[in-house]
């Protein structure tokens, strides 16, 4: 049965018992002040460990409890206000480096740290004066010490994560022991290092040092939820620690109970297996430039739906508002024909890339996989690979091509086109070339057309999810053209542990998304770095890793964006992340009580943006 025959009785199933109801559909959500979102996951939360994983919906529930310092606007480059106030590069005096119109002194930033008895770039966060956690406690620079210093200290912390996101803090711990300190406020060090904080200020500012990477505070200012030290300081141990697996009553009740700074608050009476509901906190300290609440819902119940079928069925019968979740292409033919339906269409961010396993660790080595580390044969299959066809074939047409360079093109500053004519843009030609390639490489094949090695067909396993079986399926009829037979197997629950760090796979589906605000961090994990990271294939390209560390220690920041222009064709030309297609983030909302929903780029209806625009529809 054809993809699309099974969308025509999707339909069906769906829109026919929604006959003569759309007048009513408003009665199945009887709180007028709530917002009802549909979420797909297995399961939900019981507890709420402050840096939850980043699995289903704990990652929304978790930025929604609490706050970081800043959020960055990757189309301004800018970092938004939330905990934090303002910030700055400050020289050793602590006076901010900045241009006549407040913006980044980059020319006298560099001057000043490429001095070489500097290992480090001073940075000044002043946070707002007015914030409070959901008990009613003050937060203080004490909370957001607090929160940096614990996420360098796995001895407390057992968060991997945390490391990741404080890399580039210079505040280390060795085994629980504090060797270096990189963190500064009135109480903790400010005035030995230099740094002049006046009583009034104590609260409120904070000095950190950083390696010296323009990108090193993204993760710090973005990723870490800052959290109360009140609750967490008394009960966090090297026995207990704040990521436990056994977690004591003490700890166990502090994540059935969270205490934020967000904007939301858990009820916890309602919330339980079936349902999570979330309160506005109407003491929040960011507001609209009127006065008014940042936020006009009053309430949030997510209901869990464990099928996206079941969960569309009751969006369009009117029993939620919205899904909490991209939906695919296909259902598109769906909405069209449904009133009150808001669609949002959003382009993507990121990359569906194909990974191929180069370099596996002598023990998952075979022959099959040794034609993956010749560059050629892996040049071969990406030429094999028409985008366009899987746009229209898998996505329906609701996507776009992804540069070879891995670097979206609206990035303008710094995306590199070199990278995209590295291979003929005539589909005919990619094929004539690849099959010359593989000629020359393995021309034996047999009575099907497929290439042999050994005497044995030349066949690869895709590992993917259950949703990407279209993707493999129409690579495989792309491959086949070039004699090479892939089959699709899948990632299972935990597909990093499982198979990719452990170098048990042939080719896997991976989604990337590189930007300036991640690029320090996300290109050493995906191209240079071995070991559990990113890097499944174990790329080695020691020209590459040179790249990139010039890229990552640079302070000129012209030159950081002509060393990413440089970088692009390097990561193209090693066929080792192929892109197969940027997909866009498709996902409804009913319009019969709330509008001004908007359409994010990389993100589903239920974005922080609409939160801020929704409105009631008078009478509804």
């Amino acid at each position: 049965m054809t993809k699309r025959l099974m969308l025509m009785l999707l339909v069906g199933v769906l829109v026919l018992p929604l006959a003569g109801c759309r007048g009513g559909a408003g009665s199945h959500r009887p709180d007028p002040n709530t917002l009802y979102v549909g979420s797909v996951q297995s399961s939900f939360p019981s507890a709420y460990m402050p840096w939850l994983s980043r699995e289903g919906i704990a990652p929304t529930i978790a930025s929604m409890l609490y706050d970081s310092l800043f959020s960055y606007d990757e189309a301004t480059g800018d970092y938004l206000p939330a905990i934090g106030r303002e910030w700055y590069y400050v020289d050793e005096d602590g006076k901010p480096i900045v241009t006549e119109d407040g913006s980044i002194d980059y020319a006298r930033l560099e001057e000043l740290y490429s001095d070489p008895k500097y290992d480090y770039l001073a940075v000044k966060v002043i946070i707002h004066d007015n914030i409070t956690w959901s008990d009613g406690v003050p937060l203080t620079v004490e909370d957001v010490y607090y929160s940096l210093d614990l996420a360098t200290n796995h001895a407390l912390s057992n968060h991997a994560g945390a490391l990741a996101w404080t890399s580039d803090l210079k505040h280390k711990y060795n085994n629980g022991v504090l060797v270096e300190r990189g963190l500064f406020t009135y109480e903790r060090g400010a005035l030995e290092q230099g740094y002049q904080i006046s009583p009034e200020e104590k609260d409120t500012v904070i000095y950190l040092h950083v390696d010296k990477v323009l990108g090193a505070v993204t993760p710090l200012f973005t990723s870490v939820l800052i959290l109360p030290r009140h609750v967490w300081e008394p009960v966090v141990t090297r026995e207990n620690q704040l990521n436990s697996s056994a977690p004591n009553a003490e700890i166990l009740h502090r994540y059935t109970h969270p205490v934020g700074s967000g904007v939301w608050v858990l009820d916890t009476e309602q919330s339980g297996s079936q349902q999570i509901v979330l309160h506005r906190r109407k003491d929040y300290h960011l507001t609209k430039a009127d006065g008014s609440p940042l936020i006009a819902v009053d309430t949030i119940k997510f209901v869990l739906y464990q099928e996206q079928n079941v969960a569309l069925y009751a969006l369009l019968k009117g029993h939620i508002d919205l899904l909490d979740s991209s939906v695919s292409s296909n259902y598109l033919l769906l909405f069209e024909q449904q009133e009150d339906l808001f669609v949002s269409n959003a382009p993507g961010v990121f990359t569906q890339t194909l990974v191929f396993n180069l370099n596996p660790v002598s023990s998952e080595r075979n022959p099959l996989r040794d034609l993956l580390a010749n560059v050629e044969f892996r040049k071969a299959m990406a030429l094999a690979i028409n985008q366009e066809e899987l746009i229209k074939s898998v996505l329906d047409g609701a996507g776009v091509p992804a540069s070879a360079g891995l670097m979206r093109p609206t990035l303008e500053d710094f995306y590199n086109s070199e990278a995209d004519s590295l291979l003929p843009g005539d589909y005919a030609e990619r094929l004539a070339l690849a099959n010359s390639i593989l000629d020359g490489i393995v021309p034996e094949k047999d009575k099907d057309g497929y290439r042999l090695l050994g005497g044995e067909r030349i066949s690869f396993k895709i590992l993917g999810t259950p949703r990407e079986q279209d993707v493999v399926s129409f690579l495989q009829i792309q491959f086949k053209k070039i004699g090479i037979d892939v089959q699709y197997a899948a990632k299972g629950a935990q597909p990093e542990s499982t198979y990719l760090y452990t170098s048990k796979f042939d080719l896997t589906l991976q989604g990337v998304i590189f930007s300036l605000s991640n690029v320090d961090i996300m290109y050493p994990a995906h191209f240079s770095t071995l070991g559990r990271t990113s890097n499944y294939g174990r790329l080695v390209n020691e020209e590459l890793n040179g790249a990139i560390q010039e890229m990552r220690y640079t302070l000129n920041l012209h030159t950081k964006y002509e060393l990413l222009k440089r970088i692009q064709p390097m990561i193209a030309q090693e066929y080792y992340k192929v892109p197969l297609y940027t997909a866009n983030v498709i996902s409804v909302a009913r319009t019969d009580r709330f509008t001004g929903y908007q359409v994010v780029e990389g993100a589903t209806v239920f974005n922080s943006e609409s939160l801020q625009n929704l409105r009631r529809v008078e009478g509804r």
